[in-house]
């Protein structure tokens, strides 16, 4: 399974700070939040302005943008630890970093270091470029050191949990994740990422890690209605995963759609016997996405199901013009093609 080392959160701290404007007016936190980009627009040079609209940008997950302000205030005062840290931690959780942008974050992480040898987030994210590199020999030394200064610190744990489920070892990466919950019972990512390894390991657990998430979050449950439904539907309530996958069906989000509707003809083939209802379904989920090579297949075996030969193999054929190595259409369609 994939672990994005974008999962490996923090929490933003709020720091007191205050700038002058032109008529010497003391710009307060409530001000900042109220209106950073119109601060920043005012005093386009306030590296304390840049630090904390970066940070928000991190918590939101727009590296790209939060990029922008770490490395301005960066350029602004190289000396400034917190710019260092800010511009290292960007570059060091985008998805699209290149090996040279871990190595520019391993430097400035080692530099922090020798100036604050306690920095926990330093130390931590000095691990997570080992992490990149495989390198976790080194990756656990710098968590571990990390511990020792703070046995409670969640991220340490969390990155710890990556590096087993990289390695393998799937039973020290729940336990870590579990003691990163420990620290913060309220680390919705680290409930996630309990619930994939549960899900991967055919677990029934995953269902409770989900919903875990989901009431931590309640306003990413859309994002993880599609993981709870099928949870529900393997482990748990066959009704509530029908009514989850009827809400994703009527989502404005494509991919939703398809997935509602292409879950719910399983169902009625699978569980219901309902082949009728299931092609009318499958139908319904092509409509949204023609070239679903699994709704096509599906379909196929339908058809066949009732008889209609025809029909089937024309689905097959659709499914396999789609996929041409899509090799369960192809055997199926052998299997009936000649009887």
């Amino acid at each position: 399974m994939r672990i994005f080392l974008f999962l490996f959160l923090s929490t933003v701290v709020l720091e007191m700070y205050s700038c002058e404007s032109p008529e010497n007016q003391t710009v307060t936190l409530d001000d900042v939040n109220l209106n950073i980009d119109s601060l920043i627009q005012a005093h386009p040079d306030s590296i304390p302005l840049l630090l904390k609209r970066g940070e928000m940008r991190i918590e939101n997950y727009t590296y790209d943008l939060a990029l922008v302000d770490a490395a301005k205030a960066f350029r602004l005062d190289t000396n400034n630890l917190k710019a260092r840290l800010l511009y290292a931690e960007v570059i060091n959780r985008r998805d699209t970093r290149s090996p040279a942008e871990v190595e520019t974050a391993q430097r400035l992480y080692k530099s922090i270091i020798m100036k604050q040898p306690k920095n926990l987030k330093a130390l931590v994210g000095l691990a997570a470029t080992y992490t990149y590199q495989r390198d976790f020999n080194s990756s656990f030394e710098q968590i571990n050191k990390a511990l020792r200064i703070d046995k409670h610190y969640r991220d340490g744990y969390v990155l710890k949990g990556t590096n087993y489920t990289m390695i393998g070892d799937r039973d020290k990466a729940i336990s870590s994740y579990k003691t990163a919950i420990q620290q913060d019972p309220e680390f919705y990512a680290a409930y996630l990422l309990l619930a994939q390894l549960y899900q991967d390991d055919n677990n029934p657990q995953c269902l409770e890690y989900y919903k875990s998430a989901a009431k931590i979050k309640p306003e990413l449950e859309g994002q993880l209605r599609f993981y709870i439904a099928y949870c529900e539907q393997e482990y748990g309530d066959i009704e509530t995963a029908k009514t989850l996958y009827r809400k994703m069906a009527a989502d404005t989000i494509e991919a939703n759609v398809l997935m509602g509707l292409f879950h719910q003809a399983r169902i009625k083939q699978f569980t219901d016997n309902n082949l009728d209802s299931a092609i009318y379904l499958y139908k319904s989920a092509l409509k949204t996405e023609p070239r679903h090579v699994e709704s096509w297949h599906n379909l196929g075996m339908c058809f066949d199901g009732l008889g209609n030969k025809t029909q089937a193999l024309k689905s097959f054929a659709k499914a396999l013009e789609y996929n041409p190595n899509f090799e369960l259409s192809r055997v199926y369609a052998d299997s009936i093609r000649f009887l």
